[in-house]
């Protein structure tokens, strides 16, 4: 089954279920995923976007509330990061599993082998090549330090 049609089955569930948290927070996903099919529209890609897209867009929602979330909590609206926190916990039963630390290690000694790259000039290859076979299993940005630190 796609990733689109279990958003669609879940979206089903949830309005039967009337859970109203699971219920807005997959029309959200729903939207995003709307306004980027529009945008590969206009660009001339007439079948939308691919599940590699579709996964990075949940990546980013992810990390939105995320950081909603502790600004919440810093400004002492509890409530409001809890909410957020309900929210991710939703947009992540659609992402694949998150490497561990030992996996992300051993999958960027294997993108550096790969690439053949040897200095800190090559970081935009291994980037490529975990971009390509990791998406939504990492988080980028902790992971770009962790390639310099082994370039270096």
């Amino acid at each position: 089954m796609s990733l689109r049609d279990r958003l669609s089955v879940s979206l089903k569930e949830a309005m039967k279920a009337k859970d109203a948290t699971r219920l807005m927070t997959l029309r959200l996903i729903n939207a995003a995923i709307k306004d980027r099919d529009i945008d590969a529209r206009s660009e001339g890609t007439d079948a939308g976007v691919s599940d590699d897209d579709l996964l990075a867009i949940l990546s980013k929602m992810v990390k939105q509330r995320q950081e909603s979330a502790r600004a919440y909590e810093e400004g002492g609206r509890l409530e409001l990061a809890e909410k957020e926190r309900a929210e991710i916990v939703i947009v992540e039963e659609f992402l694949p599993r998150q490497l561990s630390e030992q996996e992300v290690e051993k999958a960027i000694a294997e993108a550096i082998t790969a690439s053949g790259a040897n200095s800190i000039r090559d970081m935009g290859k291994v980037m490529s090549v975990l971009k390509s076979k990791y998406t939504g299993q990492l988080d980028f940005g902790k992971v770009g330090g962790m390639v310099k630190a082994q370039l270096s």
